[in-house]
């Protein structure tokens, strides 16, 4: 008997397989993920910066702009690094407690994406349609009445997910199919029944992203309509909610286009799930802080003074010649200080 429970004991160590087929040519995928990995850093990092250095910015709008910028570069700082050393030094271990607390952050970074998206609309939702009471329900402790109730939603959803995860036995092999611990990339190792696991895994995408993506649509139905009431009183307003609207369907597209891939393995490839799974964590911490930089009239103008600062400013003296480049910056440089 001792032999045959020694077959069935439970992995406690495993070895990410991701991209191992590429063979000598695996290194090269480090370089999509260091360039990943300066833009998000680059990108949150300047858009952080300009909300919290300027007094002009620190409104609930801005304010959650920031915290979105500040969600979206946490998981390249935490997983690209480990990425790295994988493919560079083929480090690929990792321990079934290391393993459940990344999934953890991956999983709970990932509902606190939805759920910032989700009070930007209620954010644009007053400030439109209830400008009266705004300030009401955008200080501090009207909005923690919004903030602590989904947070605790995310932190139980997750925290099932990750403790069911953690019971399973995982006797079947020790290789994970991934270069992270996702929850699905653990459980399909297990070599007992999963039906649980998928089934609290459903429930947790259905009670946080489904749900938050019915309030935010539901929430953006009524300002537009408020605003065709209105006419062009609201113009700018709109466009903030446009922008709003372009970094959901980004975000939500990747992570619904992520989940799907699970659920129709036998349709899709190994590497073509483990490329969408890849990108939907590191592609929005990119694209949304360009997506506000660009749209975002405010952000822009204050961005770009702070680029500009960045550059040595020179006299310009008319008895030497002087470079078109040098002129072309002193002359953007005029244009937007008065602004």
């Amino acid at each position: 008997m001792e032999p045959l429970k020694e077959n069935i004991s439970s992995h406690k160590l495993f070895i990410f397989s991701g991209f191992s087929e590429l063979g000598a040519m695996k290194s090269f995928i480090s370089i999509p993920f260091f360039i990943l990995f300066m833009v998000s850093l680059f990108a949150n990092s300047l858009l952080i910066y300009v909300v919290i250095s300027q007094r002009s910015l620190h409104s609930p709008m801005y304010i959650l702009i920031a915290c979105m910028a500040s969600v979206d570069m946490s998981l390249p700082l935490l997983l690209i690094p480990n990425l790295l050393l994988n493919v560079l030094f083929n480090l690929r271990g990792i321990s079934l407690s290391a393993c459940l607390l990344q999934m953890f952050f991956v999983h709970f970074v990932g509902t606190c994406q939805s759920t910032l998206l989700f009070w930007m609309a209620l954010d644009r939702y007053f400030a439109i349609c209830r400008p009266l009471s705004y300030h009401d329900h955008m200080s501090l402790p009207g909005f923690l009445k919004f903030v602590i109730p989904v947070l605790i939603r995310n932190l139980v959803m997750i925290l099932m997910v990750v403790v069911l995860a953690g019971t399973l036995s995982f006797c079947l092999h020790d290789v994970i199919n991934h270069c992270i611990c996702e929850h699905m990339a653990l459980v399909e190792l297990a070599c007992g029944s999963t039906a649980i696991n998928s089934l609290v895994g459903l429930m947790t995408v259905f009670l946080v992203t489904v749900f938050d993506f019915l309030c935010i649509s539901t929430s953006y139905v009524v300002i537009f309509c408020s605003v065709l009431r209105s006419g062009k009183a609201n113009a700018k307003a709109l466009h903030t909610c446009i922008t709003h609207i372009i970094v959901m369907a980004v975000s939500l597209t990747l992570v619904l286009t992520a989940f799907l891939s699970y659920r129709i393995r036998n349709s899709l490839p190994a590497a073509g799930r483990l490329f969408v799974s890849i990108m939907y964590l590191f592609l929005p911490g990119c694209f949304n802080p360009i997506i506000y930089g660009i749209r975002t009239t405010e952000i822009r103008q204050h961005i770009s003074r702070t680029l500009l600062s960045c550059l040595p400013v020179r006299t310009v003296d008319f008895s030497m010649r002087v470079s078109p480049h040098s002129l072309c910056r002193d002359a953007i440089l005029i244009f937007i200080k008065p602004l």
